[in-house]
């Protein structure tokens, strides 16, 4: 096409002149043609390379445009995932504090029952050591072991030797220790038997020491509801043998400690108990 415009062009030129051109006059303009048909073809590859740039940077921009949509919709749901859980969390830590109330409300009470239960403990042992100040020179003792109240006798106090009867003296310790028992109704009664290690011999139908010990705890659970009319629900008899020595030598002294009768007093704890079900 260029070809053909430059041959219109130098006809026209010829025609309009009338004159006859020379010949470096007509290698001039076929210089000036290929000079023109060169820049013309350049002129058509960076039209192409540009075209190339135009589609490239088209199909760079849509798949951005994809890219961003894409971002924004994740963008979106990360969003209401956050509010949602931001609201779940308000929740939760709402359910958490509510929760955490209702905790330290319960700790507190069961506070309260277990100081009340101490104060009652102490009181209680208190009662016991006035009513029964005159056995303690006799081997009776009165003290406080895990929220308990623990009034000790000696066997010498209670029996005669190797025997489950009680003697006038321990029934008079025992009448006393249940004048308190009746007043306090709560309070739940384990009696306990407990002996030396020696082998019991000559003692008929006691047949060793977990006999004795049973037998003689039995004894005083029967005074204490037979004659003193406590409710016998409220107590229990157990012999320990010689498996819970208070002294672990072997001397008089020590054997002598360790046989003896074991009344534990615990209040009832059915409050406490409701509490932390």
């Amino acid at each position: 096409m260029m070809r053909w415009f430059f041959t219109a062009f130098v006809a026209a030129v010829c025609l309009s002149s009338c004159v006859v051109m020379s010949t470096k006059k007509y290698k001039s303009l076929l210089a000036d043609k290929d000079s023109l048909t060169t820049g013309w073809n350049k002129a058509n590859v960076k039209i192409e390379s540009l075209q190339e740039e135009i589609t490239r940077l088209k199909a760079d921009t849509a798949d951005l445009h994809g890219r961003i949509s894409e971002l924004e919709a994740k963008f979106s749901g990360l969003d209401k995932n956050y509010a949602t859980l931001r609201a779940n969390s308000s929740s939760e830590i709402n359910k958490l504090a509510a929760d955490l109330q209702k905790r330290e409300a319960r700790l507190k009470e069961v506070e309260d029952v277990l100081r009340k239960r101490d104060e009652a403990t102490n009181a209680l042992r208190d009662k016991l050591q006035k009513a029964l100040l005159g056995f303690q020179q006799s081997g009776l003792t009165v003290e406080i072991r895990n929220g308990k109240v623990y009034v000790s006798l000696s066997d010498k106090l209670l029996f005669d030797t190797g025997s489950i009867v009680i003697d006038d003296k321990g029934k008079q310790a025992l009448t006393e220790l249940a004048k308190v028992l009746k007043s306090q109704p709560e309070i739940n009664i384990a009696v306990e038997g407990h002996t030396d290690n020696q082998k019991v011999a000559n003692l008929g139908q006691i047949k060793d020491n977990w006999d004795l010990s049973v037998l003689r705890a039995t004894s005083v659970v029967r005074f204490l509801t037979d004659v003193e009319k406590i409710d016998s629900k409220r107590l229990t008899a157990t012999g320990k043998g010689q498996y819970q020595p208070l002294a672990l030598s072997n001397s008089a002294e020590d054997r002598s400690k360790n046989r003896r009768i074991e009344i534990v007093l615990s209040p009832k704890l059915d409050e406490l108990y409701d509490l932390i079900k």
